[in-house]
């Protein structure tokens, strides 16, 4: 009987296919085709059996079996590219998959060579099934990511993507790590230990000399794309390169950025520099003296940020009337007022950076243009390398250290209103004022608010009665559960008749204390429902009902 979720399952291919460069959905293939052997673990596996050094108490898991697997297809693809086969023969670069004659020479099985430690032996499967099971994957991977069926642009887009990397190459330490992987999986080594060595970088305790690593890990990519042939392992390390250095979420987000983005395009994704930009605007504060040229900094930081199209309109909008200051030219005390007022006004803005970046291009841009007057820097670019400069001391900084990203100052709480309403909920808020209980608790961080005024009404109702319960037990009560709306209570299989659709009901528990506990605690007064859980020992149900019930599930 499979113990493994699907999902857990892909989570394993997903995991193999990146470390040795394998397409993932061929992982899958095997296992839905193959559906031996039975392991210890009450899988099934990929048709993996044991052979030379690998031993079965090796593959016996599903893991395992996956693992080496990937090995398996990673030492069969080399067979055949000695034997000459060429990078059109293992892959259809016009669909984007395993060719057919491919899959076919898996489908055969293969037994590696004696001294090939690291894989083991592929048992035979129907060559018709393993290609509708690869296709099936394939549809499922490609219709969550919305690409196309067809991929013949990918190694064109590749390619001029690996040319923008060497001019682009910030030193830091994720692009550091996307190269070093490119590396790795080109090259289908087994660690980061052995690109050092193929690219004779000197190490000591296990430390790379990192200006020689630089050195190596350019030259390697100014070089790959005379090199690159289409054979699948290269595809998988440039893919690789892309999902790393733009920082995207998977292997399909790559594909999809560089089927729909033109690489050549910018000089490199600027994105990468906002956290610096949002440590930058956090020390404003700190930082500003009022001297002029900060002061006209932050003035056109503010301009750009909004798209206004003078400073004359900036100040203006910043509460000081421009004319006032011509008129009061001579009049120092004037001036110092006007001053005043616009470092206040400036401040304000600065400390709303951090929670008002969006990102959008105009307000990076305006914040680009702030650091390159506020560090007396000749132009936009020496800016920006400034960023780069903070972004490779922020990676690294201890968290007590001046170069380490500032902590966060949450924003001034707005009034409380006289009322609650679906339209003027503060998440942060206590429902019941001086209560415990808040709205992020009601509505799961605010991804459930409450639709109408009778859920808010019914949320106030049931945090009035848990607070008196929550004085009388002494202790927090840990929310699991509270506002659920119909189609999420349906879901998590919440009976059709739940009080947590309403607003008011609560699970929760409390540290130290079992649901019996207190459950009798609450007993005797509690006016609505109040329940246990058999299977959940410390789970507690109360609900605001009309009257009074108790019950044990």
């Amino acid at each position: 009987m499979s113990t493994l979720a699907p999902d857990q399952r892909n989570y394993y291919y997903l995991l193999e296919g990146g470390r040795v460069g394998v397409h993932k959905p061929i992982l899958a293939a095997l296992y839905a085709v193959h559906d031996q052997p039975q392991l210890t673990d009450g899988e099934t596996g990929l048709g993996i059996s044991p052979a030379h050094q690998v031993e079965m108490a090796a593959v016996d898991t599903f893991a395992t079996q996956v693992q080496y697997g990937a090995n398996t297809l990673r030492s069969l693809t080399n067979s055949l590219i000695e034997q000459g086969w060429s990078s059109g023969d293992i892959w259809d670069a016009s669909v984007g998959r395993y060719s057919d004659r491919f899959l076919q020479a898996v489908a055969q099985g293969f037994a590696p060579e004696s001294s090939d430690a690291d894989a083991a032996q592929l048992e035979p499967c129907d060559p018709a099934a393993l290609l509708q099971a690869y296709l099936q994957d394939i549809s499922a991977d490609y219709s969550g990511a919305q690409l196309p069926q067809g991929l013949a642009k990918l190694d064109p887009a590749l390619l001029a993507f690996v040319e923008r990397v060497p001019p682009n190459y910030g030193r830091l330490d994720f692009q550091r790590q996307a190269l070093v992987e490119t590396v790795r999986l080109w090259r289908q080594l087994n660690g980061v230990t052995q690109v050092y060595e193929v690219l004779n970088v000197p190490v000591v305790d296990q430390v790379p000399d990192e200006a020689a690593l630089d050195n190596a890990l350019v030259g390697f990519m100014q070089s790959a794309g005379r090199y690159y042939s289409g054979y699948p392992n290269q595809r998988e390390a440039l893919i690789r390169l892309v999902q790393l250095w733009r920082a995207l979420d998977s292997r399909e987000e790559a594909v999809d950025w560089l089927l729909n983005n033109d690489p050549f395009a910018s000089e490199t994704n600027l994105d990468i520099i906002d956290p610096a930009l949002i440590a930058f605007g956090q020390k404003i504060p700190a930082l500003y003296t009022g001297q002029g040229d900060l002061r006209f900094a932050l003035t056109e930081g503010y301009r750009n940020w909004f798209g206004l199209n003078s400073r004359t309109t900036a100040i203006q909008q910043l509460g000081v009337n421009p004319d006032d200051l011509v008129q009061n030219a001579e009049n120092q005390a004037a001036l110092v007022v006007a001053a005043q007022t616009l470092d206040r006004a400036l401040l304000d803005f600065a400390t709303t950076i951090p929670t008002a970046y969006t990102p959008t291009e105009q307000q990076r841009e305006a914040l680009i243009r702030l650091v390159q007057i506020w560090r007396r820097l000749e132009g936009r670019i020496p800016a920006i390398q400034s960023l780069f400069d903070d972004l490779r001391r922020l990676e690294r900084a201890e968290p007590s250290s001046p170069d380490a990203m500032p902590a966060p100052v949450p924003m001034p709480s707005p009034p409380r209103p006289p009322q609650w309403t679906p339209n003027n909920i503060q998440l942060d808020a206590s429902i019941v004022p001086n209560g415990n209980f808040t709205w992020a608790e009601a509505t799961r961080g605010g991804a459930r608010m409450p639709p109408d005024q009778a859920t808010v009404a019914a949320i106030v109702r049931i945090a009035t009665l848990a607070q008196q319960a929550r004085d009388r037990i002494g202790r927090p009560f840990l929310i699991t559960s509270w506002y659920r709306p119909v189609e999420i209570n349906r879901r998590v299989g919440g009976a059709s008749r739940s009080r947590h659709i309403v607003g008011d009901a609560i699970d929760f528990y409390c540290v130290g204390l079992t649901g019996n506990q207190v459950y009798w605690s609450l007993d005797p007064w509690w006016p609505g429902g109040l329940g246990r859980y058999g299977q959940f020992p410390a789970l507690v149900h109360i609900d605001a009902r009309g009257s009074k019930a108790r019950w044990l599930h």
